[in-house]
């Protein structure tokens, strides 16, 4: 079974700045995943065509797939927090997961998030930078796999690091249990030790994918508290978005 987890930053390919669903799609295609969550995604927004980037995705692999918008409206512009209540179309911004297995059933999880500008410390700047953060949510699928049930979750996470473990423990209190294995799939804006001692979680691979051209960190995760072994994994390049995305083939 071959699981990926790629931010996609809408789908942007930084080389000429445009977004091209096709483009999306054929990396997509060349991932060839079973399972994929995607972060980043844009529902109906301007800047990605107006397209629906996760039913992109999902044709290109053939998948069932579920959309959470984190907000409704226009990143960076007007915008209101996405509730279980949201349309069913419109401008939204989000997660995805996708899965060409079996899923009998899905879940949204909102997570908390920072409603107010906090400090955060940027590499090479002597003082703090105000940042605004935006909602979180996570999507949950139980899914059908020749070794058994399998609860897999996608998230994306906050970029402030006090509130990215918040948010964590948070979605691992809403979905772990002791008689479901889980695989946690996501960018958790942290490294692999922080992820590992904040979730109590087994990281499956332990590649930088972050900046894409020359990945000096890993923000991105596969982790499990199942006995999944990798067999091979990757942080691939695919001409999109400033992440690679992380390829985990298991056994």
């Amino acid at each position: 079974m071959r699981v990926a987890t790629f931010n996609i930053l809408h789908g942007l390919t930084p080389g000429d700045d445009r977004v091209d669903p096709a483009r999306l799609a054929a990396a997509v295609r060349a991932l060839d995943a079973d399972v994929l969550a995607l972060q980043e995604v844009d529902r109906d927004q301007p800047r990605s065509e107006h397209a629906d980037l996760a039913v992109v995705a999902a044709e290109a692999m053939g998948a069932d797939h579920r959309f959470a918008a984190a907000l409704l409206g226009t990143p960076g512009g007007s915008w209101v927090p996405a509730t279980d209540a949201q349309p069913a179309d419109g401008p939204a911004y989000g997660i995805a997961l996708l899965s060409r297995l079996p899923v009998t059933s899905w879940r949204v999880v909102r997570l908390p998030w920072l409603r107010v500008p906090a400090p955060l410390w940027i590499s090479g700047r002597r003082l703090p930078s105000v940042v605004h953060d935006e909602p979180r949510v996570a999507l949950v699928a139980e899914i059908s796999t020749p070794a058994g049930p399998l609860r897999v979750a996608g998230t994306h996470l906050s970029f402030v690091p006090p509130w990215n473990a918040r948010q964590l423990r948070a979605l691992l209190a809403a979905v772990a249990t002791p008689t479901r294995p889980l695989l946690l799939l996501g960018d958790l804006n942290m490294g692999a030790g922080r992820a590992g001692s904040v979730s109590g979680l087994r990281s499956l691979a332990r590649l930088p994918t972050f900046p894409a051209h020359a990945p000096t960190r890993q923000l991105d995760h596969v982790l499990t508290d199942a006995p999944l072994h990798a067999v091979a994994s990757e942080a691939r390049a695919t001409g999109l978005s400033d992440h690679r995305a992380l390829v985990v083939d298991l056994a």
